[in-house]
């Protein structure tokens, strides 16, 4: 049973104490990372949220609180009161290493049972421990470092936006289900049957309304839910930090945004980011990239062979191109030697898990071309594709043949992973830039119609419109996303505030405008009463967050997160719903038999 704190008060952080602390009388309170019984000399060190600190019980110590102390273990909570003073054997691997701490009195606040897994950053626990004893894996110090990190970067934005007269405004978490969206979280009425409210995936009809209400510039960060299959570093619930602006246009959105992201640089990382930041079309960045998310620490780009490899001998490549795909290609300098045809064959693998239906290659060694379609070509014909990617000894060419958005999407991941194997990334570097100009729509093949590439409130650009009935396909959008390292920041767009505008716009996506008001008719009523031109854009603050702190692993910044099947470990969630429950929203339950 613990003891009290009765008139022990902190009054020092553990890891705060320095040689300037030398001679002072403290109280410290936390957990015990370790002890060591060294015969007439005990040692603990003890630790909080700020750090670790030695504590000290000599042979001088009463006989009574030796024997307490030598009770005390891993992770126990205690109380110590003593006086500082200047270590003998220092330690140069903790901040507090040049001092510790004489005891002179201690209290067993709480014991504790050995726990299950270790309280160290290198404890190489599975993920599944960590998760199941969440509670534990954050006394680790890179844990709370990375929630600080976090508390750190949310104040930093609402600094920003306050000083630049956004106003702060929660918008609801019970909402009207949406479409065009992923899968809605849905939430039963107990006071109207057989209805239902959505968790918002994203405050976008609210945030307008506000620009519509007049309040010019809002911001919020925010939770917002998805039910989707989680891929890698996706989570149910994220939170976003979410923006929108009246009377604006794209400049004056990426014009202020980019600023924050100027601040937080220099506040979070100490790094001078030198404004405009660099742009990029949506066009241009699947030409040469591949994706829409350019990572551009290194080189890699892709080239659209189609037009050197016309009518060429090689059917694949041909074929392709005559039935209106292309041939693109990317030279891994220096690959010839560094990659074997077994670890050909497995980048093949790779490229076909995004469609690709194979992996043409071609080497170039000092003895001359290895390639198993150089037979296909004469010896000038492979000249010219060698010139064309600007090939010499050593390097290593890697084609894919098929639709254009088969051959992005392969390449374009491939050009990340040859980057990562080739060790090509500075993780100390940062390369930021905007895409814009992205697509308005894009064609759904399981729908067999045009979707909303953003949303169905993006505003086309100007010169296009004329396009939206005619060559939706070819309609560009107000729309712009950060990328950071490879990674989607945020995004957002110019909205369309004009009704007939925004009726051509329903039209095109295949509503009718019964279909329309029913979703949508509450925006669309209050775009009748004066709409101001508005903009906005949603940043990413997990990802945020992940970037800052260098994790590759968005549960590590996130304080209780899902598994990627949408599970909490710790608490068991989802469980199933007593059944006095169920009746009080008016739901029975049938499972589909699974045979």
């Amino acid at each position: 049973m613990g003891e009290r704190m009765g008139n022990l008060r902190r009054t020092n952080m553990c890891g705060s104490l320095r040689m300037e602390d030398v001679g002072k009388d403290v109280i410290l309170m936390g957990w015990v990372q370790r002890e060591r019984n060294l015969g007439g000399l005990l040692f603990i060190d003890l630790r909080d949220t700020t750090g670790m600190v030695q504590i000290v019980f000599d042979d001088e110590a009463p006989k009574e609180m030796m024997s307490k102390a030598e009770t005390v273990r891993a992770e126990y909570v205690i109380a110590i009161r003593g006086k500082v003073r200047e270590r003998q054997s220092k330690n140069p691997n903790m901040p507090t290493g040049d001092i510790e701490v004489l005891a002179e009195e201690i209290r067993i606040l709480d014991e504790a049972e050995t726990p299950p897994i270790y309280i160290k950053d290198e404890d190489n626990v599975s993920e599944t421990m960590r998760l199941k004893y969440r509670y534990l894996d954050l006394r680790k110090p890179s844990m709370q470092e990375n929630l600080k990190l976090r508390a750190n970067i949310a104040k930093v934005v609402r600094d920003f936006f306050h000083e630049n007269s956004f106003v702060e405004i929660e918008t609801p978490m019970l909402t009207k289900p949406t479409p065009e969206g992923a899968r809605d979280y849905l939430v039963p009425s107990r006071v109207n049957p057989g209805q239902f409210y959505a968790l918002p995936q994203s405050p976008q009809l609210m945030k307008q309304l506000l620009m519509v209400s007049g309040m010019d510039r809002y911001y919020q960060i925010v939770k917002c839910f998805r039910d989707e299959d989680l891929r890698a570093n996706r989570q149910p619930e994220f939170t976003q930090v979410d923006v929108e602006m009246s009377f604006v246009d794209v400049e004056d959105v990426l014009g202020i945004n980019e600023k924050l992201v100027q601040r937080l640089f220099k506040e979070i990382k100490g790094i001078e980011i030198e404004l405009p930041l660099k742009r990029m079309t949506y066009d241009e960045a699947m030409e040469r990239y591949g994706v829409d998310k350019p990572d551009l620490r290194f080189g890699l780009e892709l080239k659209n062979a189609s037009e050197l490899l016309k009518g060429c001998g090689f059917k694949v490549f041909n074929e392709t191109i005559q039935n209106g795909g292309v041939v693109k290609g990317i030279n891994v300098k220096a690959g010839a030697e560094k990659f074997t045809r077994k670890d050909i064959s497995k980048l093949e693998d790779y490229a076909k898990t995004y469609g690709a239906k194979g992996l043409a290659w071609v080497k170039m060694t000092e003895d001359g071309i290895s390639s198993p379609i150089a037979k296909f070509f004469s010896d000038e014909e492979m000249k010219e594709i060698i010139e064309f990617f600007q090939g010499e000894a050593g390097d290593l060419l890697l084609f894919v043949a098929d639709g254009i958005n088969v051959a992005n999407d392969s390449l374009g991941n491939l050009r990340n992973e040859l980057a990562k194997r080739l060790d090509l990334i500075s993780e100390e570097d940062y390369k930021i830039l905007w895409i814009t100009d992205f697509p308005l729509f894009e064609y759904d093949e399981e729908e067999n119609r045009y979707v909303a590439k953003h949303h169905p409130f993006t505003h086309p650009v100007e010169e296009d419109v004329h396009l939206l009935e005619s060559e939706p396909h070819r309609v560009r959008a107000k729309a712009y996303d950060l990328v950071i390292n490879g990674d989607e920041m945020g995004g957002g767009s110019i909205r369309i505030n004009n009704s007939e505008l925004q009726s051509r716009m329903f039209s095109a996506l295949g509503f009718t405008k019964e279909e329309a008001e029913s979703k949508f008719g509450f925006l669309l009523n209050a775009f009748r009463y004066g709409t101001p031109p508005h903009g906005g854009i949603a940043f990413g603050l997990d990802r945020l967050v992940m970037l800052f702190s260098g994790s590759a692993n968005i549960r590590d910044v996130i304080a209780f997160p899902k598994t990627q099947s949408a599970t909490c470990l710790m608490t068991d969630a989802p469980t199933e719903a007593s059944q006095k429950q169920l009746e009080e929203v008016h739901i029975r339950v049938e499972l589909k038999d699974e045979k």
